[in-house]
């Protein structure tokens, strides 16, 4: 197997590849869920922070008598704030229904631009179908101070210390930040800013917290004309684009999020073994048709299919031995019983002539038990386990033409003929086990064909084939796979008068299985009898062979196609 195989089945590195990148999946998407909720954090804090502002201003204008104090105002109003103030119609305006809703709340709408970078900011008039305009391009101080004289104006339309609180509190319900009067002497000012409070200068301190418990913040005092009176705004909250808060609540959807991937790579992993699990036990009840289903090309799965190949092998050993047992007893019985005879017609004559004969009679039952020994150790080897198999290149013309030479020398009436590819075709394979198969199909047909043998080879997609065809009474196709069972034979022209041991296809059929390949019955379409074809791949085999089911059914499938 190739590296570039191994890597792309190895569980290991596809749980590594995947949990990199779940990883970066759930980074990626914490980034963009990050930038989404800031948006909408600023979003929201721009317009809180608008809100109490624009308010002032709208009261402001409200408070003017007539519609010329109205202008002069707004005038003022703008100069100090440093952007244009103007009231539009709010038909003129296309609001979508998330800002036509924010006005219903008595909130504010701004609108960010980014190239260049600027807000327009809307605020409904009360009881009036206009909105309260200005462009910012950047806060400033300036605003900040503007804001603290808007706060004032408002107040003044109120005498009373008590008067003045309450409009305060009511006013902060419009604020995202505190509005109280406070003491100077509780305020803890520096002799600089104290002097600037006295000259009625508005004072801003910053308070920076670098902690986890909060972020930055100003102060904004504002003098008033009560005597040893300050109005206190704030603190107001700087944006926190990381707040404790927001990371938590990251950190733990990604965690969430990466137990999920990490949840779907196992999973698969786990199921696989469980089902390796389920067929443990059912073997180890002694149920040996127990099959675990293969899922995929990675070890586990690879694991499955071996898995199955073993527990299909035990199975057939065990018919084996059990076929075995009665075949050979069966088997074994006429030649002993023959020789039996023979020892006692030797025991019973005087005639020499009559000893020779029993003689020879003895010794061609030996031979048939020594041949019958030859072929059950061969098939128990073959049984058993996977053989030694050399492979090599084997030129398949010449393979032919030996096999079609020997089977000549045997001196039958019967005519072979050779169809062997060009000089050029080859297929790899143990050359040893491959002449064993072809030398048993022609033996095999040499007994049941009546005139011609035809024995070809060749290379079709990729698997290489040998096949025999004979011009017999061929075999019926209920029993064709009955021949590859150990010691069977089939009635009719199949019958014991042919001899054999019915081992000889049982042996080619095992080749087959070990050479990854397949054997097959079927009738000869130039001949009319019974053609036996074997097929192989003929790139080299692995060690790693699946189920017999597996392999038999693919090898049909690529035969079927030629």
């Amino acid at each position: 197997m190739s590296l570039v195989s191994s890597l792309k089945h190895s569980i290991f590195v596809r749980i590594y590849a995947g949990l990199l990148i779940v990883c970066l999946c759930v980074a990626l998407f914490a980034q963009l869920l990050m930038d989404t909720i800031n948006k909408e954090r600023v979003q929201s804090y721009r317009e809180n922070m608008a809100t109490g502002a624009f308010y002032l201003v709208s009261e402001g204008i409200s408070n003017q008598d007539d519609e010329t104090q109205r202008e002069y105002w707004l005038s003022d109003a703008s100069s100090l704030f440093g952007s244009n103030f103007r009231i539009v119609p709010i038909n003129e305006v296309d609001f979508n229904a998330s800002e036509l809703r924010r006005f219903d709340n008595d909130g504010t709408v701004v609108r960010y631009f980014t190239q260049p970078t600027y807000a327009d900011v809307y605020h409904r008039l009360p009881d009036s179908n206009n909105v309260l305009t200005a462009r910012i391009s950047q806060v400033s101080e300036q605003q900040v101070r503007a804001m603290a004289v808007f706060l004032l104006d408002d107040l003044s339309y109120y005498t009373t210390l008590s008067a003045k609180r309450d409009r305060l509190a009511e006013l902060e319900k419009r604020f995202s930040f505190p509005l109280s009067f406070k003491g100077v002497n509780t305020l803890d000012l520096d002799n600089d800013q104290m002097a600037r409070l006295r000259r009625d200068e508005v004072v801003i301190l910053l308070e920076d917290t670098n902690t986890s418990q909060g972020s930055s913040s100003i102060k904004i005092i504002v003098p008033s004309e009560i005597n040893d009176m300050a109005i206190l705004m704030g603190p107001v909250p700087l944006f926190n684009w990381f707040p404790l808060n927001l990371i938590i609540s990251m950190v733990l959807i990604s965690m969430f999020l990466i137990s999920l991937g990490v949840y779907a790579l196992i999973f698969p992993l786990e199921r696989k073994l469980q089902l390796i699990q389920v067929g443990v036990d059912e073997v180890s009840k002694g149920n040996l048709d127990s099959q675990v289903q293969v899922l995929g090309q990675d070890e586990i799965s690879r694991l499955s299919a071996t898995f199955n190949a073993m527990t299909a092998h035990i199975k057939r050993l065990i018919e084996s031995q059990r076929e075995l047992t009665r075949a050979v007893s069966h088997e074994l019985r006429t030649p002993v019983a023959r020789i039996r005879f023979a020892v006692d017609m030797l025991a019973d004559t005087d005639d020499e002539d009559s000893r020779f004969t029993q003689r020879d009679y003895i010794d061609e039952d030996i031979e048939s038990l020594n041949g019958l020994i030859d072929e059950m150790l061969t098939y128990a080897k073959l049984e058993e386990g996977s053989p030694k198999l050399d492979l090599e290149s084997v030129n398949l013309k010449e393979l032919v033409e030996q096999i079609e030479r020997e089977t000549n020398a045997l001196g039958k009436p019967i005519q072979i003929v050779g169809n062997p590819p060009n000089a050029k075709v080859t297929a790899v394979a143990d050359r040893r086990y491959l002449h064993r198969v072809i030398q048993n199909l022609a033996g095999n047909a040499l007994r049941y064909a009546e005139t011609t043998i035809i024995i070809s080879a060749g290379v079709k997609k990729g698997n290489a084939f040998v096949s025999v065809e004979d011009d017999g009474q061929g075999i019926a196709e209920a029993d064709r796979e009955k021949v590859f069972i150990p010691f069977s034979r089939l009635d009719d022209s199949r019958t014991r008068a042919s001899g054999g041991y019915g081992l000889g296809l049982s042996i080619v059929s095992r080749i087959a299985f070990w050479f990854n390949g397949s054997m097959k019955v079927d009738e000869s379409q130039e001949l009319g009898g019974a053609r036996f074809v074997m097929t192989w791949p003929i790139k080299p085999l692995t060690q790693t062979i699946v189920a017999d089911e597996l392999t038999q059914e693919k090898s049909d499938r690529d035969f079927d196609a030629q």
